[in-house]
């Protein structure tokens, strides 16, 4: 990110009524403009100082996957397409909106059909200017947007109208709300005991993080990739099948369902962008990871 200002990193959340479609991805440049515009607005109403700021946006909408990566690639590309953009750099409160040329977004900006048609859809945004007003920006709606951040109704109708969805809620969320978010739902899920590896690979990259708590796979973050033990029948009976007993069938079931969880978590990580080794351990995971 640009390093002579502040950025603050968000999100328009829609929620969608159960099987609603999109007719669009992505909007043309005049549609992402005028939701851009919409959206301006609303963010401004949440901090006054938000409208001296430029307003970065793509019209286009992805799942929580796409965003919730390490070192937030859609907000940066965002980021720096704007730093990009002509227009006099020195005003502020700009409104920059990308939208598709004939079918086509700017920059790495498209979202992947692989993670279309989930039930929350996200329209990333960034706001950048001078640090000390956005850095009060940032706080203020870290502390209002997931409680009181609900987009306007106008705003609401036009994404809906916009995309072809059926948006139940719209609501701004900061990437740090997204997380939270994130993190609620994966416990929902069964999936919290990765949350905190997830959130070391996007908060705190260069830290180490593990995942030693059997039943689960063990896994260990470090050098910004996840290394997961891969282990043999007679190394995972040694360290996970103590109460399990002598049963090969039942043993054998319960192997097949520990390799299957850790193909799970390494497909949840690998969606968040998240680099996944397989690493052979022997005699002692623990030490080889």
């Amino acid at each position: 990110m640009n390093d002579r200002t502040f950025q603050v990193l968000g999100a328009l959340a829609l929620e969608l009524a159960p099987g609603s479609g999109a007719a669009h991805d992505a909007l043309p440049q005049q549609a992402a403009g005028a939701l851009a515009a919409a959206i301006a607005h609303d963010l401004a109403g949440f901090a006054a100082d938000a409208a001296a700021l430029d307003l970065i946006l793509v019209g286009a909408h992805y799942d929580p996957v796409e965003l919730l990566r390490p070192g937030w690639p859609v907000h940066r590309e965002l980021d720096q397409l704007g730093a990009r953009a002509p227009g006099d750099r020195d005003a502020r409160g700009r409104i920059i909106a990308f939208g598709s040329h004939e079918g086509r977004l700017p920059g790495a900006l498209a979202p992947a059909a692989d993670y279309a048609g989930g039930p929350l859809r996200l329209l990333p945004w960034v706001l950048s200017g001078e640090a000390e007003t956005a850095r009060r920006v940032g706080e203020r709606f870290e502390s209002e947007l997931m409680e009181h951040g609900m987009a306007g109704a106008a705003t609401a109708l036009q994404a809906q109208e916009a995309f072809g969805l059926r948006i139940e809620h719209a609501r701004y969320l900061t990437v740090h709300d997204l997380c939270a978010l994130t993190a609620m739902q994966y416990e929902h899920a069964g999936l919290a005991p990765l949350w905190p590896i997830l959130e070391t690979a996007l908060l705190s990259p260069h830290r180490e993080a593990w995942l030693d708590a059997p039943p689960e796979p063990l896994l260990h973050y470090t050098d910004g990739e996840a290394r997961i033990a891969l282990l043999s029948p007679d190394a995972w009976r040694k360290r996970y099948a103590g109460n399990l007993g002598d049963d090969a069938e039942r043993l054998q079931r319960a192997f097949a369902h520990f390799e299957a969880r850790q193909r799970q978590l390494a497909a949840v990580l690998m969606a968040h962008g998240v680099t996944v080794t397989f690493a052979h351990c022997g005699g002692d995971p623990v030490q080889e990871l």
